[in-house]
């Protein structure tokens, strides 16, 4: 009897703890690269499947490859200004179609490649924009430099493809200050207002406030989307920790050693309350910590180089630009990170070839499995 009642007391615990690993399995299905959902939409609406592509495309800002995380970063836009929401809409729609069109491999356009740079191309035009919110001409060059980007991605991933380099975000970099150039800052249709370098003098000798210091770092993951509000960076800052907690982690680590490059340069304070001071330190700690590189000691200390280099880069490049009224954009980062992947040595070893690249957890498991299978193989040959 008493053996009885222990079983049926047991029963509910492990039908407890059976509903909560199907809920945590199904909660796994939403992070990484959620390449079950590919499989999913093959079948299914060219309207359904362009969305996830361009969601894809939205997270790739990012360096993350998740429709889902694509989304939420969309909604934090939407929240913090509509019509940069709408602008980063068409951008990423108007790029991935133009991809489409013109017969881009499939691969490519399904996993977003050919998206993420024409919503920051949108997304900086709208920025920039003296003429303000809802200037509808300025969906004309929204356009066109989405749609070019697409070109030049090309071109560049060709050219690049022979030091396994990814073009990343140079299209983007190159096509808006092109458009700057030859817009300039009284064009009658076209307008933009000029960028301010970082090292601009601070009026009356204003002193620093703590703690907007420190509230530009999450600010500095929302400048990644060129948005200043701290609860749309949160958000976006959610969706990585939703693709990779590694990343998130990598991200606002980052952006902390560019605000502290900021500190130890004597930047604008307001560089450092917008955020603007971290957001390439941000992007090229999460290069380097796990999406490029596997995770491990060695490559987490190369990321927080990364994010110096890449931080004071910026510095550099935002003084010199910043002459003629010119953004320095992520010239910064896409350089560091750039060089970093050319280097040789022992952190060559843990370099992962461009189209091998997943989610960071995902890496950090299949090197692990890697690793563990030439073990097998050492061992079975040894005599």
């Amino acid at each position: 009897m008493w053996i009885e009642t222990k079983t049926e007391m047991r029963e509910p615990s492990r039908s407890q703890a059976s509903f909560g690993r199907k809920v945590f399995d199904r909660l796994m299905l939403c992070t990484g690269d959620m390449d079950n959902l590919d499989k999913y939409i093959k079948d299914k609406s060219f309207v359904l499947q362009l969305a996830v592509w361009g969601l894809r495309g939205v997270a790739r800002v990012i360096l993350a490859n998740n429709p889902l995380s694509g989304a939420v970063i969309l909604a934090a836009l939407y929240w913090a200004s509509p019509w940069q929401g709408l602008l980063g809409t068409l951008g990423v729609l108007a790029s991935t179609l133009t991809a489409v069109i013109i017969g881009q491999d499939s691969a490519e356009v399904a996993g977003g490649l050919h998206g993420f740079n024409g919503m920051l191309v949108s997304l900086l035009m709208g920025v920039f924009s003296s003429a303000g919110d809802w200037y509808w001409w300025l969906l004309v060059p929204v356009f066109l430099g989405s749609a070019t980007s697409v070109f030049m991605f090309s071109g560049l991933t060709t050219l690049l493809d022979n030091w396994d380099l990814p073009a990343a975000v140079f299209p983007f970099n190159i096509i808006i200050v092109l458009y700057l150039l030859c817009t300039g800052t009284n064009n009658p249709y076209f307008p933009h207002n000029p960028a301010m370098p970082p090292g601009a003098l601070e009026p009356n000798n204003t002193e620093l406030i703590a703690v907007e210091v420190i509230r530009g770092i999450p600010l500095g993951v929302g400048q990644i989307y060129a948005t200043g509000a701290l609860g749309p960076s949160l958000l976006i800052l959610g969706a990585v920790v939703l693709y990779s907690p590694l990343m998130g982690i990598h991200a606002v680590l980052g952006s902390a050693v560019g605000t502290l490059a900021g500190l130890s340069m004597a930047v604008r304070h307001e560089s450092l309350y917008s955020g603007l001071s971290g957001f390439n330190g941000a992007l090229g700690c999460m290069a380097v910590g796990g999406l490029f590189f596997t995770f491990s000691w060695r490559t987490f200390l190369f990321a927080i180089a990364s994010a110096f280099l890449s931080a004071y880069s910026d510095i550099a490049l935002s003084n010199l630009l910043g002459t003629v009224g010119l953004p320095a954009c992520s010239w910064a980062a896409t350089l560091t990170a750039t060089l970093m992947l050319l280097l040789t040595g022992s952190l060559k070893e843990y370099r992962i070839p461009i189209g091998q690249v997943k989610a960071p957890e995902r890496n950090l498991r299949t090197r692990s499995q890697w690793e563990a299978g030439n073990t097998e193989d050492r061992e079975s040959t040894d005599v």
